[in-house]
């Protein structure tokens, strides 16, 4: 076959430009904002975006199709990758999905250290997103102060779990383990240290005459596009629509915890930016809560359920009788054998909905994982709001949507 009279499908759009004196660029996916894993092809006349397509398939590890072939524990590993950058809340999602399955119900332990790990995991996604979009901008200082306080929860967080980024800390009916003596007081520390250093971002861009000019009304997002396209969290958030799965769904230990959602006007970078610093503060709220509960006699307890079918049996009746040895290798070999059916579970992760869809035949492994990803969803609207900016406002208005490409991977 002559494959030169087959028309390439990703510049197919762009095929015939729109005028004359018009010219068609690429930025990524070899370009450092573009995170490696998207290619955005801009039609330019002069600075101005007259037309763009995003292709964001740069990244092939069939995160999918391989979870068909390891057990339902051992694709704990592969969910902390999706959005490693909170990886805590892909855990929890995906492990409550394949609770619903067995139909478990967790500890009340387990479900508040859950949703405090949860508002952990948060308050580090967005200090990331914000850091890399100020940096983006050249605002060097505010993404120092904001780095800083996040390795101080990196470390936390690993000490904790015993993992940096990456944690695979939850268990199906559980977690691995309980919090170790003084960290919630370091935990306070750390937020202390969080308020002051945000404090002084607020102080620094908030009104700064060239932060305000490069992002308000760049990027901007209708309610009615948001809608249509099915974006949710902090990209539908902005356009005015108060949607969060936590008080609209409640999950955990949510419906017994105080807080609001942010909500935007213009649906603009700018509105982006204050709703993820407003959405920080929400969760410094919460965890205080949680942190209050989880010292109570009412969350004291086991972290795991008192069920076989999925719970590892402690290490010491492993090493000393015989029945526990058997359930822990059955249960590392074949996995455990979770009852025929299908299920969709769903959290509010930092970029908006996350969803696991699984279907079981019984066996213990998946028949079919599908994961229902926000950066997916959001990268199938990006181009309405690249079009009619100029070049100078992609690189900030993809950073306002912060594609995950560990999300992205199909």
């Amino acid at each position: 076959m002559d494959t030169r009279t087959i028309a390439n499908p990703v510049r197919s759009l762009f095929e015939r430009p729109l005028r004359d004196d018009t010219v068609v660029v690429n930025i990524g996916p070899s370009h450092p904002a573009t995170h490696g894993t998207v290619q955005i092809i801009a039609e330019l006349d002069g600075e101005r975006v007259l037309r763009s397509d995003i292709h964001c398939g740069y990244l092939h590890r069939g995160f999918e199709k391989e979870c068909e072939d390891h057990t339902w524990h051992n694709l704990i590993p592969y969910v902390d990758r999706l959005n490693y950058v909170s990886a805590l809340i892909n855990d929890f999602a995906y492990c409550e999905a394949v609770e619903k399955l067995l139909g478990v119900e967790i500890t009340p332990r387990c479900r508040y250290l859950r949703t405090l790990l949860s508002e952990y995991s948060r308050l580090v996604d967005h200090l990331t997103c914000l850091a890399a979009g100020l940096m983006e901008l050249g605002a060097m200082t505010a993404f120092l102060y904001l780095v800083m306080v996040r390795d101080y929860m990196y470390e936390h967080l690993a000490a904790l779990t015993g993992a940096r980024v990456t944690y695979s800390y939850g268990r199906i009916g559980g977690v691995a383990r309980d919090l170790p003596a003084g960290w919630l007081v370091r935990m306070e520390a750390i937020l202390v240290q969080y308020e002051e250093f945000v404090g002084r971002v607020h102080g620094l861009v908030d009104r700064n005459r060239i932060f305000v000019d490069r992002m308000r009304g760049t990027g901007v997002l209708t309610k009615e596009q948001a809608l249509s396209y099915g974006c949710t969290g902090v990209m539908l958030r902005s356009t005015g629509v108060r949607a969060d799965l936590r008080k609209d769904a409640p999950y955990l230990a949510y419906a017994e915890l105080d807080f609001d959602v942010p909500v935007g006007i213009q649906g603009d970078n700018y509105d982006r930016y204050y709703i993820r610093m407003r959405e920080m503060d929400e969760s410094v709220h919460l965890m205080r809560q949680l942190a209050d509960i989880v010292q109570s006699p009412a969350a004291q307890g086991p972290l795991n359920v008192d069920d076989r079918r999925c719970s590892f049996p402690d290490k010491h009746l492993v090493y000393g009788e015989i029945e526990s040895l058997i359930s822990h290798f059955k249960l590392v070999i074949d996995g455990p054998s979770v009852p025929a059916g299908e299920v969709y579970s769903a959290h509010e992760s930092p970029n908006g909905e996350l969803g696991f869809y699984l279907v079981s035949n019984g066996s213990g492994k998946p028949y079919k994982v599908h994961c229902r990803a926000p950066s997916f969803v959001h990268m199938g609207v990006a181009h309405l709001m690249l079009n009619g900016g100029q070049v100078a406002d992609i690189v900030p208005t993809f950073g306002s949507i912060n594609m995950i490409g560990g999300e992205c991977d199909r």
